[in-house]
C-alpha cells in the first residue's frame, strides 16, 4: 500500500514538473519593460495618481443628517 501511494505521488510530481517545464518563459528585463509600458499607458485612469473627485469617491465619509 505504501509503495503504490509513493509511486502515485512521484508520478504526480513528475507530471507537475513536465507541465512547468513546458511553460514559455519571459525574460525579467522584458517583463519589466512591459510592466512599465502598461503603467505609463494607464496612468491617466489610475485614481492613485490622478486623484478622485469627492462626488465619485465611494470611500468618502458619510454626511451626518441631523434635524436638531
Amino acid at each position: 500500500m505504501s509503495g503504490s501511494s509513493n509511486t502515485m505521488a512521484m508520478k504526480k510530481v513528475v507530471q507537475q514538473l513536465r507541465f512547468e517545464a513546458s511553460i514559455n518563459r519571459v525574460k525579467v528585463s522584458q517583463a519589466a519593460a512591459d510592466l512599465q509600458q502598461f503603467c505609463l499607458q494607464n496612468a491617466q485612469q489610475d485614481p492613485l495618481l490622478t486623484g478622485m473627485s469627492s462626488s465619485t469617491n465611494p470611500f468618502r465619509p458619510q454626511k451626518v443628517c441631523s434635524f436638531l
